[in-house]
Order: structure tokens, then sequence, then C-alpha cells
């Protein structure tokens, strides 16, 4: 994956990940890259509907399960009422960007 396809960009204290969410999903999980305005973003379902930050609840837990993170490592950092948020991930972030690719290959 290039740097061009890549949906994250590296922070002092982790990852910020773009991801587009889809609300009311029959299922949850993250189904790869899709390309956006914005450039490369996460396709993530959630179940929950886009309502009083439950979606934004929703999209962090899928990202942590999916990373294999704490919960509380993850956290929206911009784009709480849009389909398009940036997610902020807690950790070591050449950990972290090589597992996204990894599993960024095999979702879908």
């Amino acid at each position: 994956m290039t740097a061009a396809e890549r949906p994250w960009r590296t922070a002092a204290t982790g990852l910020r990940l773009l991801v587009r969410v889809t609300p009311k999903a029959s299922r949850e999980g993250v189904d790869g890259v899709s390309a956006t305005a914005q450039g490369p973003a996460l396709a993530v379902r959630v179940r929950a509907p886009a309502d009083k930050g439950e979606a934004n609840r929703a999209v962090e837990a899928v990202v942590a399960d999916w990373l294999a993170v704490p919960k509380s490592s993850v956290s929206v950092a911009q784009g709480g009422k849009s389909r398009l948020k940036t997610v902020a991930v807690e950790g070591e972030p050449l950990r972290l960007a090589a597992r996204i690719e990894a599993l960024a290959g095999r979702a879908g």
C-alpha cells in the first residue's frame, strides 16, 4: 500500500485514521479501504444509528476490536456528526500502521 493509498497518518501518540461510517448496517466490521473526497478511508459498518453519539461509540468499539487494542485508546477526534470521521488511536505508531496495513488487505 503506497502512502497515497493509506487511510492513516502518524501522530505524536499514535495514529489518526480517516474512516467512512455506515450506520444502521446489518453487521459490524471493517470492509477495507474506500475512496472518498478527502482521500482513502477505512470503510466501517456499525449497527448503531447515527443518534446521540451511538454510532461514534460503536465506531470506536469496532476499530478497537479490529486492531486488538483497548477501547480506551480509540476515540473519534473529528467529524462527530459526519460519515467521514478522524479516529485517533493511541499506541506505538509503527506497530499500529503495520497492523492496519496487514488487516486492510484482508478486510472486505
